[in-house]
């Protein structure tokens, strides 16, 4: 959830921005004159490396089996089976250690993620290598990007600390995904998806192909609607993505334009023990009651926002040994949510009393307006022994919280436009670091990995008061590879992390960096039947920022401070071919997660469990392909029980959960008109398991985000 907040109108600020342009026209213009002016001196270079120049935009922050880091891959062709209106993070489900959570139930919508037990504060999410967290939540905010899938040539899911990379700090996991890769035919695309809670998925994608051998234009629309599983939770979202490309022989150029639109209807209030038993599907969100008694619902107590991003990649392949990245970039976010208020004080909405009137029924809106730019760049050098990066970047925010009272049924004094509250925030994020792999014999590589980071940060609300801090980090990593042979590898290494607190913290009073040391320990075996990874990890914190299972009033998470806690795990996936119509792909995490003497409010609680840290995660792909092009799949998931607060309180228990999801896909290759027909379908939980997957703590009363029983989604993409 989007985080908005209230305060003082203290600040309002006027001055000169990096980017005055408003206007996506404007912006859009700008970007590709950029594009060509750099296009027609690219013209002029020379080699042979064109296949391998994609892979630059994201070389800087991916890692491969010759680096000591814990990792996970999926690429196009795994995500098109599932590909059918579900948010990114369900579609990482079966990865290790991830646990997935959906507001409306469905998938679709606000939906979370969670990698060893770290919320989705703490995974590091970068697009082509440029920043998408949220500057000041820190949050990632899939429902801006509905079907951003589409457009993914492949992703990468780094568990722990990993390596360094753009934006915020990695406590759980780095997520960084690759877009489209051009196409050097024109072709295009139209996938229609309709399922269970009247969700249908439409979209079209094209490609001109590489024309004159240089010069491709491609693009995505797309549009995702559902009513939600949960009563009102309905998902109205629209998305497009539009890519320019010119490809040279030792060049790469590309300007992208993509973004989306969002109006969701809330649903993040959960429910209560009584209810879950009672009505699973109940929402209190836009719940009020009228003159008469009666209950109702505000029919636009909704979330309404649209964000659009503007990238510029130009990618050289110097020589056999050098290449580089340039990149720019700039995000325009702007929203509100809408929200019906009953008995609300005057005062808290600068209102004056009516009479003797103090309280009014209103409906509110919570803005948030948003720049977020900067630039990346990398170099690399590459020969037999020595595989070097050289890289970083700067990145500023700037924010403006604003509220409104649209409606009142005692207005008072007031006039339309005015807002009750005005603030203003700004956060300013620059790295350099430099990385490299050294193979020191046949057999045994050395990793070695230092950034430095300096962040600051300026607020000012009444909730966070005035906020005016720099941030100084220093983040290095060190590891070994050791090839026993050609099917076994080790490998072990050491990574330091550093991280600052995010705006919710600020409000909360817990303002403390926390700090991560991170050792993984691993084995890789590869033959041509039989992958495994397995890892035993050790992530040891300082001041760690933990969930405390409450809320604020739109639903962000509240964190704080524990001195002492570590997260202690092993972790097995594997790949095996049974025969060459049977694939097995199981994975499991087994882990202790515990705060150590941990002290709330003044009493000493001991050692307990870090809320939502399940110690079992298990998943598991079952795949058979009776003939060509059929492909039959069963996911299955395990979370074990996991507490929703750090203090054991029996009641604040999530119960563990095992689910099952058939995926069934069918591809013809026509002689004629389509080069592909695909026919999919999903049926999700086929034992109509009743599970919650995520919950949150009102004082010691437990409340619940019930997840959908048995459904289905179905869908057919036409390829030409």
């Amino acid at each position: 959830m989007k985080t908005f907040f209230k305060g003082a109108e203290v600040l309002v600020y006027k001055g000169s921005r990096f980017f005055k342009m408003r206007k996506t026209k404007s912006i859009f213009f700008t970007l590709f004159s950029i594009f060509f002016t750099l296009s027609s001196f690219a013209q002029e270079q020379d080699s042979t490396k064109v296949n391998q120049l994609d892979d630059v935009l994201v070389s800087a922050v991916r890692v491969t089996t010759k680096t000591p880091v814990t990792f996970s891959n999926m690429d196009k062709k795994e995500i098109k089976f599932r590909n059918l209106g579900q948010d990114i993070p369900v579609l990482m489900n079966y990865l290790p250690s991830v646990v997935t959570t959906s507001d409306a139930g469905g998938g679709i919508g606000y939906t979370g993620i969670r990698v060893r037990g770290s919320d989705a504060t703490r995974v590091n999410v970068t697009i082509n290598g440029i920043p998408y967290n949220d500057a000041e939540s820190q949050g990632t905010f899939w429902v801006n990007m509905p079907d951003f899938a589409s457009s993914v040539e492949s992703l990468q899911l780094q568990r722990g600390v990993g390596t360094s990379t753009n934006g915020s700090g990695a406590f759980g996991a780095s997520l960084n995904m690759l877009t489209d890769n051009y196409a050097t035919k024109a072709n295009g695309e139209i996938s229609n998806s309709f399922g269970s809670f009247n969700s249908h998925k439409h979209t079209v994608k094209f490609s001109t192909g590489l024309l004159n051998d240089h010069f491709e234009l491609a693009g995505r629309l797309s549009v995702i609607k559902s009513d939600g599983y949960v009563d009102r939770a309905s998902s109205d979202l629209n998305s497009y993505f539009l890519q320019g490309t010119y490809v040279g022989k030792t060049t790469l150029i590309k300007a992208l334009v993509f973004g989306g639109t969002e109006k969701t209807y809330q649903s993040w209030n959960g429910i209560d023990a009584k209810t879950l038993n009672e009505n699973r599907t109940f929402n209190s969100a836009g719940m009020y009651t009228d003159e008469e008694g009666n209950t109702r619902f505000y029919d636009n107590e909704t979330d309404n926002y649209q964000q659009d991003h503007y990238q510029l990649h130009w990618s050289e392949s110097i020589s056999d040994n050098w290449s580089t990245n340039l990149a720019f970039h700039y995000t325009k976010g702007k929203g509100y949510y809408e929200n019906y208020k009953e008995d609300a004080e005057m005062s808290d909405y600068g209102l004056l009393p009516v009479g003797v009137i103090t309280t009014t029924d209103l409906v509110r809106q919570k803005w948030l307006d948003n720049d977020f730019y900067g630039t990346t760049f990398s170099v690399k050098y590459k020969d037999e022994k020595l595989d070097v990066i050289f890289g970083g970047g700067w990145n500023k925010y700037e924010g403006d919280h604003f509220g409104k009272v649209i409606w009142a049924k005692y207005s008072s004094q007031s006039e339309l436009g005015d807002r009750y509250y005005d603030d203003y925030s700004a956060k300013t994020d620059g790295n350099i670091f430099a990385k490299a792999n050294y193979q020191i014999s046949d057999k045994l590589s050395f990793y070695g990995d230092l950034q430095y980071r300096r962040v600051t940060y300026k607020a000012n609300s009444i909730e966070t008061g005035l906020v005016d801090d720099d941030f100084n980090f220093f983040n290095p990593k060190a590891g070994l590879n050791f090839e026993v042979n050609q099917k076994n590898t080790l490998y072990f290494s050491y990574a330091r992390a550093n991280r600052e607190p995010n705006r919710t913290d600020y409000e909360g009073g817990n303002v403390k960096p926390e700090k991560l040391n991170d050792f993984e320990l691993g084995w890789r075996f590869n033959s041509e039947k039989f992958q495994l990874n397995s890892n035993f990890y050790y992530m040891g914190y300082k001041d760690q920022l933990i969930l405390t299972g409450r809320l604020d009033d739109v639903g962000a998470p509240i964190r704080s401070n524990s001195e002492k806690s570590h997260r202690l795990g092993f972790e097995v996936d594997a790949t095996i071919a049974l025969s060459e119509k049977f694939i097995l792909r199981p994975n499991f995490t087994l882990s202790s997660n515990k705060n150590v003497d941990l002290a709330v409010e003044g009493e000493n609680y001991g050692t307990k469990d870090i809320a939502f840290s399940p110690s079992v995660i298990a998943g598991n792909i079952i795949v058979y392909s009776p003939v060509q092009n059929l492909h039959l799949s069963l996911l299955q998931k395990f979370v074990g029980e996991q507490y929703m607060n750090n203090i054991e309180l029996p009641e604040a228990k999530l119960a563990d959960y095992f689910v099952n999801d058939l995926n069934v896909s069918y591809e013809i290759k026509p002689k004629s008109v389509f080069k592909s027909i695909m026919i999919t379908g999903l049926v999700n939980n086929i034992l109509d398991k009743k599970y919650v997957s995520n919950g949150a703590m009102w004082d010691v009363y437990p409340y619940y985000y019930p997840q959908a029983g048995i459904n289905f989604l179905a869908g057919l993409t036409l390829k030409f």
